[in-house]
């Protein structure tokens, strides 16, 4: 089980939100009521990991050591939620979200395959902390570049728990683990040829809810995330290359495989996917 290992990891560099978040240094001339909206939809985003987690729970029933993991991994994106908000009400009050904001992105997402889910939230946890870093230098107000600082650093050892349970599974479910990784891992390198931002919270979930069935689509503002990125942030081809390189990286020592490009991981996945087929076919 890699649940125990986890938790002591995890907690020895666990933040405290009242120790490690230098309240007293706010500048209220550094923030602007932009940056606070911005903020604002960040915090709600980060509540979608309750419905997330109840997800995890339900497709990963007969894994007790991942939904015990999910433990951690909920308990801390729900802490991200509240600093933010935190951060809000302490200097923006106007900008907190409200309960029902809040209750909005909580839906059911339909059923899914564990092992492309648990590679999609690996990706988007690398994602992720490129986004927050770059959102931490956006910022001038020292209180806020701290918190962004804090969640993207646990958004990182996410991606890397995530990696572990996927070498895990790889012992058990060998080509088709890395059928799934290799998929997944192409559709999320691949976000330059997409108009949307690649990431779990932006992808259709509930058939039955569609189109409004993206966290992103039942946000206040469901057009912020492409603004934030594009033209605040400024979330540039440099920021998206290393997020690709990032995650062919870490795909080249789960499957043992050099991936200098998005092409050279989709080689590698027609290669299992033919030899799935042949296996079928033998069978």
């Amino acid at each position: 089980m890699l649940y125990p290992e986890l938790f002591k990891s995890l907690e020895q560099v666990r933040w405290n939100m009242e120790t490690d978040i230098p309240w007293d240094s706010f500048d209220a001339s550094l923030l602007t009521d932009e940056q606070a909206q911005t903020i604002k939809m960040n915090a709600i985003t980060e509540w979608s990991a309750l419905p997330a987690t109840e997800m995890f729970l339900r497709d990963n029933r007969d894994d007790s050591d991942f939904c015990a993991f999910m433990s951690i991994w909920f308990f801390e994106e729900q802490k991200h939620a509240l600093a933010l908000i935190e951060y809000l009400r302490r200097f923006r009050p106007a900008f907190v979200p409200t309960e029902a904001e809040l209750d909005r992105v909580r839906f059911e997402f339909d059923p899914a395959p564990a092992l492309e889910t648990l590679t999609l939230h690996f990706c988007g946890e690398i994602r992720l902390n490129h986004w927050y870093r770059c959102a931490a230098d956006w910022h001038q107000e020292p209180v806020i570049k701290q918190i962004y600082k804090l969640i993207s650093q646990d958004e990182a050892r996410h991606g890397g728990a995530y990696l572990r349970y996927m070498k895990k599974a790889l012992q058990v479910g060998g080509d088709q683990a890395r059928a799934a990784f290799a998929r997944i891992g192409v559709l999320m390198a691949s976000a330059r040829r997409t108009e949307k931002p690649l990431h779990p919270t932006n992808l259709h979930v509930n058939h039955a809810l569609y189109p409004n069935d993206t966290v992103q689509s039942r946000v206040p503002d469901p057009g912020w995330l492409e603004r934030w990125l594009d033209d605040q942030i400024k979330f540039d081809g440099a920021w998206e290359q290393k997020v690709v390189e990032r995650i062919l990286h870490n795909l080249s020592l789960l499957l043992e495989r050099s991936f200098d490009s998005v092409q050279d991981l989709n080689h590698y996945r027609k290669e299992v996917a033919a030899r799935l087929a042949a296996s079928a076919a033998a069978a």
